[in-house]
C-alpha cells in the first residue's frame, strides 16, 4: 500500500481552503491532489481523481458536504470528514454514525488527529473491503439523522444528477415532485423531469408549505402552478398543471384541499 493519504479538499472560502491546504502539504505522509471551491467540483474531482480521504465543508452554497454524499457514486465514496463552524445537530449526527468532522477555525493537531484516523480505515480495509462500505453507509446515515433532527433552511435549489453533470433546478420553476419507489420525480414548468434518489419526506421539510402541497402519499405538487381541480367519483380529485400534467388526489388530502384551496 502507497503510504503516502491521498486528500482533496472542497470549501467555498478561499481562506479556509489555502489553510487546509499549506498544512496538508507540510505532513510528509500526505498528498494533496487537488481542491474545489464548491460541490458540484467537488464530485467531479472525486470521482475522477479517487482520493482516499475528502475534507466537505458543510455549508456550500448550491450544493454543501451532504449533497455531496448524496450525488456521488457510491463506487467512488471516499472516507468523509466534514468541516463545520459548530452545529450541534451535526456533530450529534457525526458522533452518533462514527464518521469524523473538523470544527472552524481548524486546528493542525486536530486535522492530524483525522488523517491518522483515515490512514488507520485504510490499513483495515485493505484485508475487508466491507469496512469501506460500511463507512460509506455510515456517512449516508449521519446526513439522514443531521436532516431529521435540525431543521435546514428551506431549499432555493435542488441540484439534479445526469449522467455525468449537475444540473441546478430552482425550485419556484418544479410543478411536482412524485415519488416512484425509490426515486422522486421531479417535472418542471416546462415539462423538463429529472429525477433524484431521496426520500419524499425528507425533500417535504425542505420545501415552502405554503407552495408545495400534498395530493397524495407519493405527490407533492406546486400551489402557484395549479389551473384546474376535476371531481371524480368517489370523492378523489384530478389537479391539471399549467404545464397539462394531471395528478390524482386522494380521498383524504381531497377534503384538505376543498378547505383551504377550493374556498374563496
Amino acid at each position: 500500500m502507497n503510504n503516502r493519504l491521498r486528500v482533496v479538499i472542497a470549501a467555498d472560502e478561499r481562506p479556509a481552503r489555502s489553510f487546509l491546504a499549506a498544512t496538508l502539504r507540510g505532513f510528509d505522509d500526505v498528498t494533496l491532489i487537488g481542491e474545489a471551491e464548491n460541490g458540484a467540483e467537488a464530485i467531479e474531482l472525486i470521482e475522477k481523481a479517487r482520493p482516499d480521504l475528502a475534507l466537505l465543508d458543510l455549508q456550500m452554497p448550491e450544493i454543501d458536504g451532504l449533497g455531496v454524499v448524496r450525488l456521488l457514486k457510491k463506487s467512488r465514496m471516499p472516507l468523509i470528514a466534514f468541516v463545520t463552524a459548530y452545529d450541534e445537530y451535526a456533530v450529534r449526527a457525526f458522533e452518533m454514525n462514527a464518521v469524523d468532522y473538523l470544527l472552524k477555525p481548524v486546528e493542525r493537531p486536530r486535522l492530524r488527529e483525522a488523517l491518522n484516523r483515515a490512514q488507520e480505515r485504510l490499513e483495515r480495509a485493505e484485508s475487508r473491503p466491507e469496512v469501506r462500505m460500511d463507512a460509506a453507509t455510515r456517512v449516508v446515515a449521519a446526513a439522514e439523522a443531521y436532516e431529521a433532527g435540525a431543521r435546514p433552511p428551506l431549499l432555493e435549489r435542488i441540484p439534479v444528477r445526469q449522467q455525468d453533470e449537475i444540473v441546478i433546478v430552482p425550485v419556484k420553476e418544479i410543478a411536482s415532485v412524485v415519488a416512484e419507489g425509490e426515486i422522486l420525480r421531479l417535472t418542471t414548468e416546462r415539462n423538463e423531469t429529472y429525477t433524484l434518489s431521496h426520500r419524499l419526506k425528507d425533500l417535504e421539510a425542505r420545501l415552502d408549505s405554503a407552495r408545495f402541497v400534498r395530493l397524495g402519499r407519493g405527490t407533492l405538487a406546486n400551489v402557484e402552478m395549479m389551473r384546474r381541480v376535476s371531481s371524480m367519483p368517489g370523492g378523489t380529485y384530478v389537479v391539471t398543471m399549467s404545464n397539462g400534467q394531471q395528478l390524482a388526489v386522494s380521498r383524504i388530502q381531497g377534503r384538505i384541499l376543498r378547505e383551504h384551496l377550493l374556498k374563496l
